[in-house]
């Protein structure tokens, strides 16, 4: 399943242009900026941090993954271009957001490093303003466009994991 708001004018309106994964980068920002001036530290190891790294690379292995997914499928991964095919294998057969997932997984990954915990925390209002801001878009998008057939996708897989 594709991830896409799309700008298609006669389907969509306006277009967003905003990418998704800037939320999450801006949210972990202030949170590092908080964690400046009151740290909360999460006590973790170093041999713990050897997790954090593992995260945040595997994360970035599954972006290139996806990113290759969808190229296979000839769709954009862009939310401003438009959604050619819903995309149900490999990764999306599980998740109908992995790429979400995977920056929700990149900022735990980052809070575990940097021993902060308000880094890591940060992910739970990302998530949140993402889903009012991308995801709920994206689903009304993609059920007008695909109709029963991303009901029944949607109704087999779920939105996070």
């Amino acid at each position: 399943m594709s991830e896409n708001l799309n700008s298609d004018k006669d389907e969509k309106g306006a277009a967003v242009k905003f990418p998704p994964p800037i939320i999450f980068l801006l949210l972990m920002l202030f949170a590092y900026g908080i964690n400046y001036y009151y740290p909360i530290n999460i006590g973790v190891s170093s041999k713990i941090k050897y997790l954090g790294w593992f995260l945040i690379i595997s994360s970035l292995g599954l972006v290139i993954y996806i990113s290759r997914l969808f190229a296979r499928i000839e769709t954009h991964i862009e939310p401003w271009k438009p959604t050619t095919a819903i995309i149900s294998t490999g990764i999306y057969a599980y998740s109908r957001n992995p790429i979400y997932v995977v920056f929700c997984l990149i900022v735990i990954g980052v809070g575990i490093v940097l021993n902060s915990l308000w880094v890591l925390l940060s992910f739970f209002p990302s998530a949140i303003l993402v889903y009012f801001i991308a995801i709920k878009k994206e689903e009304d998008y993609l059920q007008h466009k695909f109709g029963e057939e991303y009901l029944q996708y949607k109704n087999c897989v779920r939105r996070w994991l």
